[in-house]
């Protein structure tokens, strides 16, 4: 085959090697894959729990006597499925390509661990490309193409996503170390690292609870998470109205990922936020979080860092730990998670157009 007959097949096939395709289209598309399933049982999850509803806190599923599903644990199951078929969606593959990349993004979200989305993103372009390629070339199409797509995804899901999953672990690793520090360069460090990690296509939910990361650097990691989510929401209205501010307020800031692709500085001013917040929560107010570790990755995602901090508090009271909760926890609370990101993100940000930075739609969703 001749250079110009593979361009040829390439473009009949609707296959562009691109950073656009693939740093962009996918990923922007894996976010929503991912909203669509973990953070939206997240949100159901929590709703449940705390407002006591039947309907989202019983099993809906019994597998067996040790495993069974809530509505949203369902959602929740559905997440490496959800991206791998947003990733086909957006590199166009065709029906069976895009059925068939259900088990895949299953197999690579199941064995990369907190690595999970990166291997699903890098697995499903694969696996879809090839899928693709085979696509229609054969009379026996609905064998030969979910065969190729399913057999080139579970391979490399097996060899890639356990070794992705390990270099996620290795932000873990940094954040432990940054655990040892006094309590302000703590605080910078677990509020820049676990935020970022938020927004990129990592978990940091799975980060913070594999090392089951409470205390005054759980406090410092729920507000690193939430001057991600607020100060994109806020700092995005312009472009996003009412839906980017949800969608990212409570939703997921890696919505954000394909315009960072774009133009890594709109970073800027969340994680400068992040910088300024996270010592706020740990030499200020004291801000621990002592609920289920996985809630110090998950910022203002349905609420649940601070539902994780108020139920942490509460449990302190029960258990003598801490006299009462006071108007100062509060306080703290509200001025971390929402009111000082919601101001810094978007004043920083300004600066940042100022210097030419960022301009007009680098945030539009």
């Amino acid at each position: 085959m001749t250079k110009e007959s593979f361009k040829a097949f390439l473009k009949r096939k609707n296959i562009e090697i691109s950073g656009k395709r693939y740093g962009i289209d996918a990923l922007g598309a894996m976010a929503q894959g991912l909203f669509c399933s973990l953070l939206i049982g997240t949100i159901l999850n929590t709703l449940g729990t705390q407002f006591h509803i039947g309907f989202l806190t019983n099993p809906v599923l019994v597998v067996s006597e040790t495993t069974s599903y809530t509505v949203g644990g369902l959602a929740m199951a559905m997440t490496g499925p959800a991206m791998a078929v947003a990733i086909g969606y957006a590199l166009k593959a065709p029906p069976l390509v895009l059925f068939s990349l259900v088990t895949v993004g299953f197999a690579a979200n199941g064995l990369g661990g907190a690595g999970g989305p990166l291997a699903v993103l890098v697995v499903a372009i694969i696996a879809a490309e090839f899928g693709k390629a085979v696509a229609g070339e054969t009379k026996v199409d609905i064998l030969v193409t979910p065969l190729v797509t399913i057999g080139i995804g579970v391979a490399l899901s097996a060899w890639w996503a356990p070794a992705l999953g390990a270099a996620a672990m290795k932000v873990g690793n940094l954040v432990m170390w940054a655990t040892e520090l006094r309590p302000f360069m703590m605080g910078i460090i677990v509020s820049v690292v676990v935020g970022m990690a938020l927004t990129l296509p990592i978990s940091s939910a799975a980060i913070c609870a594999a090392l089951g990361l409470t205390g005054l650097a759980g406090g410092a990691a729920v507000a690193g998470c939430c001057a991600q989510m607020v100060g994109f929401a806020v700092m995005s209205f312009k472009e996003n109205k009412w839906g980017g501010l949800i969608s990212q307020g409570i939703g997921t800031s890696m919505l954000q990922m394909g315009n960072i692709v774009k133009n890594p500085k709109i970073w800027i001013a969340p994680t400068l936020t992040a910088a300024i917040t996270g010592p706020i929560a740990t030499c200020v107010f004291h801000m621990e979080m002592n609920g289920a570790p996985v809630s110090s990755g998950m910022g203002t995602c349905g609420l649940v860092g601070q539902i994780g901090v108020y139920s942490g508090w509460v449990a302190d009271v029960a258990s003598g730990a801490k006299e009462a909760i006071t108007g100062m926890d509060w306080l703290g609370l509200i001025l971390i998670c929402f009111v000082l990101p919601a101001i810094l993100a978007p004043l920083i940000n300004a600066g940042c157009r100022k210097l030419g930075w960022v301009k007009d739609g680098d945030l539009t969703l």
